[in-house]
């Protein structure tokens, strides 16, 4: 079975979009990853589109766009929805058709870290280093044979690792 999983984030410009990019190679296969903002900014973020090249991720399918497109009809269904910064958790979301698992693995945003061009390759760099702990520990949660309430926990509990 193939898990697909939607990262939210306001802008959907870094995190949501880094965190699409290991997704979908950790769980190749497993999982099929996707990435949309409440308001996103219209466009990539350049340092982490730079990031994830040096990575040696093929980037040229992201964008940044609008949860309202995995709400319509057509889209895929979701089995997961994770946020994966501070603001987008308190915002109401849409109603995700078929009633995805949620969880919540807010972290600080790269993309507003001002100073030297060292300074923000670093909050790149600790927000993938973050983004791929959590992923690779999600990638490997034992999914057949747990109830729905115990994968909840789990999948919120990874939030907790560093």
């Amino acid at each position: 079975m193939t898990y697909n999983v939607l990262f939210l984030c306001t802008g959907n410009s870094a995190r949501s979009i880094i965190a699409e990019a290991i997704l979908n190679k950790v769980g190749a296969g497993r999982f099929r990853a996707f990435s949309a903002g409440s308001h996103p900014r219209g466009e990539v973020n350049p340092h982490a589109l730079d990031m994830l090249k040096r990575l040696g991720f093929e980037v040229t399918q992201f964008r940044s766009k609008p949860w309202d497109e995995f709400a319509e009809p057509g889209a895929p269904s979701l089995d997961f929805v994770i946020t994966v910064c501070d603001s987008a958790a308190g915002e109401v979301c849409p109603i995700w058709p078929g009633q995805p698992m949620t969880a919540h693995w807010g972290m600080p945003d790269p993309a507003a870290v001002e100073g030297t061009p060292s300074e923000i390759a670093l909050a790149f760099a600790d927000t993938y280093r973050m983004l791929n702990n959590r992923l690779t520990t999600f990638a490997n949660l034992k999914m057949s044979g747990l109830d729905r309430l115990s994968l909840q926990k789990n999948v919120a509990d990874i939030a907790n690792d560093p």
